[in-house]
């Protein structure tokens, strides 16, 4: 039997953390006995044994990686820490791994890349396009060079880590997706985010400074109107890659040893 993925979250906000995890299992075409949610805010959730999981699903998190460490509070320092620990790991094995979009700040922060708010986004639709290392990529070869997909944060990345390969990039964000190593990914897009997903999420941070609390309508009817279909293939073709990669892993083995 094939090895579940697991989820690392960090929404402290029921509503937030449950659809995150119902999106990643439905947009990715998981069953619940695929994913493990750990909930990283709720309290310590190390030392991680990665080699019972498929690979590693970063969720998005109201956490800013950038801030100053004085403005952060207690939990988000804790999380922050054990994270640092286990990435260490997800790097030095070069683990499957997944980040979304707190993912750019956590791993590319980790990784020695330049994270910060220039780039930041308000949550809306934007045109992502696929460079010419993207479209040979096994996670972006089968989605458009161009699609449109959900955005909404506050830092991004403005330099890459040493060796990271960008693989997607917008207008007004640069570095939307990148690659280091041989299996991780972070996007700074949602590809777990559908309009049912996007409305929980914009309706459970109102006040958190994504956008004007006041303009939540608008916000909400510009989302809405989007097609964002196909940047659901990113996560979907990082399950069907490492699902299949490590089944096939296991039939080698079981050859070998027969």
């Amino acid at each position: 039997m094939s090895k579940p993925f697991v989820l690392l979250a960090s929404r402290s906000e029921d509503a937030a953390a449950d659809d995150e995890y119902a999106s990643i299992l439905r947009l990715g075409g998981l069953r619940p006995d695929e994913l493990v949610r750990v909930r990283m805010e709720a309290g310590w959730f190390t030392p991680l044994a990665l080699d019972d999981y498929a690979g590693v699903i970063l969720g998005g998190s109201p956490f800013t990686t950038s801030v100053p460490a004085e403005h952060k509070n207690a939990v988000q320092r804790r999380v922050e820490a054990e994270l640092d620990d286990v990435l260490g790991e997800i790097q030095g094995r070069d683990v499957p791994f997944l980040g979304l979009c707190y993912g750019i700040g956590a791993l590319g922060r980790r990784a020695g890349g330049v994270v910060d708010a220039t780039y930041g986004e308000e949550t809306s639709p934007a045109e992502i396009r696929v460079t010419a290392e993207g479209r040979r990529d096994p996670l972006l070869r089968d989605v458009p060079t161009a699609f449109q997909a959900y955005v909404g944060h506050k830092e991004a990345c403005t330099a890459l880590p040493e060796g990271a390969v960008l693989l997607a990039t917008s207008d007004r964000c640069p570095v939307q997706m990148f690659r280091l190593g041989t299996n991780q990914y972070v996007t700074q897009f949602h590809p777990e985010m559908d309009r049912e997903a996007i409305v929980t999420r914009i309706k459970a941070y109102r006040y958190a400074g994504y956008f004007d609390a006041d303009e939540i309508d608008d916000v909400i009817a510009r989302v809405c109107a989007a097609d964002v279909g196909a940047s659901h293939g990113v996560l979907r073709a990082f399950v069907e890659r490492y699902r299949h990669a490590q089944t096939t892993s296991e039939r080698t083995l079981a050859t070998t040893a027969a």
